[in-house]
């Protein structure tokens, strides 16, 4: 199977966990942009829910598979989060994301959540985060190269994203640092450390939040759980 075609697989399954009444949270990126379409079939076909995307792109596309959305600011507890991830670590369920963008919605929606569901294809599996996988550090774009010196002080060789040739913005105005880490062996003591920085907004670590994962691999779909 195409790696296409094991990410539908796996956000299919993901969004088999959806009932009518749920408050669903959306998330952003290739993966959770098929779970998207995935549902819109499901609301096609009778389901009821609300949601509550974590994007722009993500809120253009839930409406054109009328999808019923919550206002952009005024929403109930989320009973239900399908995203994708760009890595999970075996066992522990931690994750980085944010290659797409959208890390600060994302784990804002996440957060807010009963459950998280994360559907990935296989490659996303990991021993241990970080890697060939950079961390997307969000950052105010006031002050970014201040801020990108004490990223670089901690080790970290941030690299700050480019779009057309200017700096990438995000959809809350912001930054992102990709950070290079060759082995996260602490999320969470790293995750403080770059809390800690003035300027720094979120980080792409996400961790505790992800309930279950959906994988897609050619034998099949594969479910972990925490």
């Amino acid at each position: 199977m195409t790696v296409e075609a094991l990410k539908r697989a796996a956000a299919v399954r993901a969004v088999e966990e959806i009932r009518s009444g749920m408050v669903v949270g959306l998330g952003s990126g290739s993966t959770a942009e098929l779970a998207v379409e995935a549902l819109g079939l499901r609301v096609e076909s009778g389901l009821a829910i609300v949601g509550v995307p974590t994007s722009e792109r993500t809120r253009a596309l839930a409406e054109k598979f009328r999808i019923p959305l919550a206002p952009s600011n005024d929403w109930p507890r989320i009973d239900l989060t399908i995203d994708g991830a760009d890595q999970v670590e075996r066992g522990t369920l931690s994750l980085i994301k944010g290659l797409g963008g959208a890390l600060l919605r994302e784990k804002i929606v996440a957060s807010a959540s009963a459950r998280m569901i994360v559907a990935v294809d296989g490659s996303k599996i990991v021993d241990r985060l970080g890697g060939a996988t950079p961390l997307p550090v969000e950052i105010v774009p006031f002050g970014t190269p201040r801020t990108l010196d004490r990223l670089t002080a901690l080790g970290l060789g941030p690299k700050l994203r480019q779009a057309a040739g200017k700096p990438f913005v995000t959809d809350g105005g912001n930054h992102i640092a990709d950070c290079a880490i060759p082995r996260i062996d602490d999320a969470k003591r790293l995750e403080a450390e770059l809390s800690a920085i003035v300027g720094v907004v979120e980080t792409g670590l996400f961790l505790g939040l992800a309930s279950m994962v959906v994988v897609g691999r050619d034998s099949g779909i594969e479910v972990m759980k925490r």
